[in-house]
């Protein structure tokens, strides 16, 4: 069951008699014991036993200043972190009264005064290979829970990856790199953060984002690269993308695939309702859905896409500022603004970029994608 050998398992004895406790050090150590603690004031049982936890205590139950029992009943609560720990009493008190209410407090088994060596050592290793036994069996399951917990661990992240490589099929045709998805991602991630968003709201919104153009999927590469003007016709299908979205990632028992759900319906809603697909207003337009919407203009302006130049910085800007109140949640312009001032808007663009190229770290268990 174990490497290491019963004999070094750690005893002490408890006995106020000092002839009793010297007869019993000397069994002990006869049969090989090499860890035997003896101890006759009972008021240092319990510090003894912090100090350094013994494997089988041999406890005189009718011990000086604290009553047998009541010493026993503490050092049990004392050591009520582990499984098994093994109490053995002797007395020459063997009455069924005696031995119910030690039993009761949690003795595991007895041996009469006057000892018997060969009946004390029996007791004494029966007691020390099921606490070994119990050992064992924690420490096995203490590997498993590890192995249980890198598999989960394993599975999150291979989920969240799966996730991140849908977001970036998605932006494929237009944006090759597939650093947009990643980059609205990261950019969502740090003004829900700005605004005072949980922590766990935080990490759902960085890998629920990326995913907000997924519906593009569904639309015609002939439209989706399209460097003209589209048409009232093609805007329309062009527009489908949200419902599609929301419809791929729907239904999901995981909160992350909800949210990227909502998001990819409601990220193309401005506050004044004229977006789209349903036209929402103002706060009936789910919040991550006004966080990505910021998100996603900021980026798509100040990186080049088929049907136009990229724009400089400080017109994204005043464009932003022009829309506050109109196409964006005048509450978060400003918050999105001070991530601009706080950073700087070439080192913030130069962040992001940065880390839209680094592995995710997000700790995949506040996701909720394995149950």
């Amino acid at each position: 069951m174990s490497d290491i050998p019963i004999t070094a398992s750690s005893i002490m004895v408890v006995d106020d008699h000092e002839p009793s406790l010297r007869f019993l050090k000397f069994i002990l150590d006869s049969a090989g014991y090499r860890d035997v603690r003896c101890i006759t004031d009972a008021q240092r049982v319990l510090p003894a036993c912090l100090e350094r936890r013994p494997d089988l205590v041999l406890l005189d139950i009718n011990a000086p200043h604290l009553g047998g029992l009541t010493l026993m009943k503490r050092i049990l609560e004392q050591a009520s972190d582990d499984l098994y720990f093994p109490v053995l009493v002797a007395t020459a008190d063997l009455a069924s009264d005696a031995k119910l209410k030690a039993l009761l407090i949690g003795a595991k088994d007895f041996v009469a005064k006057p000892l018997d060596a060969a009946e004390l050592l029996l007791r004494v290793n029966t007691l020390l290979q099921t606490r070994a036994l119990y050992k064992r069996i924690e420490t096995d399951n203490r590997a498993l829970e590890g192995k249980v917990d890198e598999r989960t661990r394993e599975l999150a992240d291979a989920q969240v990856e799966i996730l991140h490589r849908l977001a970036v099929a998605a932006e494929y045709r237009d944006d090759e790199s597939g650093q947009h998805a990643e980059r609205v991602g990261i950019l969502s991630a740090m003004l829900a953060q700005a605004i005072g968003q949980p922590s766990c709201e935080v990490d759902l919104m960085r890998v629920a984002a990326p995913l907000h153009d997924v519906g593009k999927i569904g639309v015609p590469d002939h439209i989706l690269t399209k460097t003209g003007t589209l048409t009232e016709h093609e805007f329309a299908i062009m527009k489908s993308h949200t419902v599609i979205g929301g419809e791929i990632l729907g239904g999901s028992r995981f909160a992350v695939l909800e949210l990227a759900s909502q998001i990819a319906l409601s990220h193309h809603e401005w506050w004044d309702g004229s977006g789209y697909p349903q036209g929402l207003t103002r706060e009936l337009i789910p919040l991550p859905g006004r966080i990505t919407a910021l998100a996603d203009v900021f980026d798509a302006l100040t990186h080049p896409r088929p049907y136009r130049e990229m724009w400089g910085l400080e017109r994204v800007i005043e464009t932003i500022e022009e829309e506050c109140g109109r196409h964006f949640d005048p509450d978060l312009v400003p918050a999105f603004l001070g991530l601009l001032r706080t950073d700087g808007v070439r080192q913030l663009a130069a962040r992001l970029d940065e880390e839209s190229r680094l592995p995710n770290h997000i700790d995949s268990s506040v996701l909720g994608l394995v149950s």
